[in-house]
């Protein structure tokens, strides 16, 4: 039913004007190192954030870093499932498979709708921002995470309505977590202090 909805709105409203964003932005040659390297970090930097937490909370013996950990990995699980799950739901060809004039910079069986490359960026940032605000966290990581998903433009792999779900997608992925896991954590602690009263 969501799919049908969906194919149905970007079949009357979202065609045009999105072919004509992606055209836009979209070179003929897209050699860009740049782009090419922001594309390419989304998923290393998405996963090795967690794990370097993890790593530095075991050694570090520090409980907070590791909650942190345990917080965004779940999280990022959370959005890869989500992501190819509506992948596979939507089903919307990649925008050079749909509209001429556009010049991807590989061809790929892959589904656009959404950024799995967008989902994990907006996931991390928002993750990074909510367990550490301040500007110098959260400005570079929304600007990274921007900077992946004008990448996924760039290259013709996404229409600009598969990089706002994503978004939407792994920041509200990255809030569920942390509010799951602040009320397991309060959870954990009532249940020390009850244990602990004589």
């Amino acid at each position: 039913m969501l799919g049908c909805f969906y194919f149905l709105f970007i079949s009357c409203f979202a065609q045009n004007w999105e072919a004509d964003v992606v055209r836009a932005i979209n070179p003929e040659n897209t050699s860009s190192y740049l782009w090419k390297y922001t594309n390419q970090s989304a998923k290393p930097i998405s996963a090795g954030f967690p794990l370097a937490l993890l790593a530095t909370g075991i050694i570090t013996k520090d409980k907070q870093l590791q909650n942190e950990s345990y917080e965004m990995l779940g999280g990022l699980l959370v959005t890869i499932a989500a992501t190819e799950g509506l992948k596979q739901v939507v089903n919307r060809p990649r925008p050079y498979q749909s509209y001429s004039g556009i010049y991807p910079n590989e061809f790929k069986d892959g589904k656009s709708f959404p950024s799995g490359h967008a989902s994990v960026a907006f996931f991390t940032a928002t993750s990074l921002s909510i367990n550490h605000p301040k500007w110098y966290v959260v400005a570079p990581a929304f600007t990274w995470a921007a900077g992946v998903s004008y990448a996924r433009l760039y290259y013709g792999q996404h229409n600009p309505t598969d990089l706002l779900a994503s978004a939407i997608i792994g920041a509200g992925s990255a809030i569920a977590a942390n509010r799951i896991s602040n009320w397991m954590q309060r959870k954990k602690n009532t249940t020390t202090s009850t244990s602990l009263l004589p």
